[in-house]
C-alpha cells in the first residue's frame, strides 16, 4: 500500500516532510508490518541522499485485515492538519480522502474496505491478490 500526501495550498516542503514523519509515527502504532518513506525513481546526479526521499509518501506493508484501521486513522488524522488530500493505492486501486463531510467520506471508504477485505473461505486468486505494498 503506498499512502500519498497532498500539502495545503500553504504548506511547504519542510512542513509536508514533518507531516509525512508524523503520520508515519501514527501508522508505526497500528498493527501493520511495516512504514518506510518512498525512495523517489529519478534523483539527479550530485543529489545528497536526503534528496532521494519522495516528499510526502510512504510505502505501508500491512495485511487486509488491518486496511480498515489504516484508512479510518487518515480520516481522523487529515481533518486537523494542512493536508488537502491523501491517496492511498493498493493494489491497482485506489482512494483519495479529502477534508470532505464524514458522512461521505465514511461511505467511500466503507465501500472500499468491503471491496479489499477477504471473503471468509474463499481464497483469492493469486493474480488478483494486492501485493500488501
Amino acid at each position: 500500500m503506498t499512502v500519498m500526501l497532498e500539502g495545503a495550498p500553504a504548506s511547504d516542503r519542510v512542513e509536508l516532510d514533518e507531516l509525512t514523519i508524523q503520520l508515519r509515527a501514527s501508522l508505526l502504532e497500528l498493527e501493520v508490518d511495516r512504514v518506510e518513506l518512498v525512495r523517489s525513481r529519478s534523483v539527479p546526479a550530485g543529489s545528497k541522499p536526503s534528496d532521494a526521499i519522495a516528499l510526502g509518501a510512504l510505502a505501508v506493508s500491512l495485511s487486509p485485515i488491518a486496511l480498515r484501521g489504516v484508512l479510518r486513522l487518515l480520516e481522523t488524522w487529515i481533518t486537523n492538519r494542512p493536508i488537502r488530500k491523501v491517496r492511498v493505492s493498493f493494489g491497482e486501486d485506489s482512494i483519495e480522502l479529502e477534508q470532505a463531510s464524514s458522512e461521505d467520506q465514511r461511505r467511500l471508504v466503507d465501500a472500499f474496505i468491503a471491496a479489499h477485505l477477504p471473503i471468509p473461505g474463499v481464497q483469492p486468486d493469486r493474480d488478483d491478490a494486492p501485493s500488501g505494498t
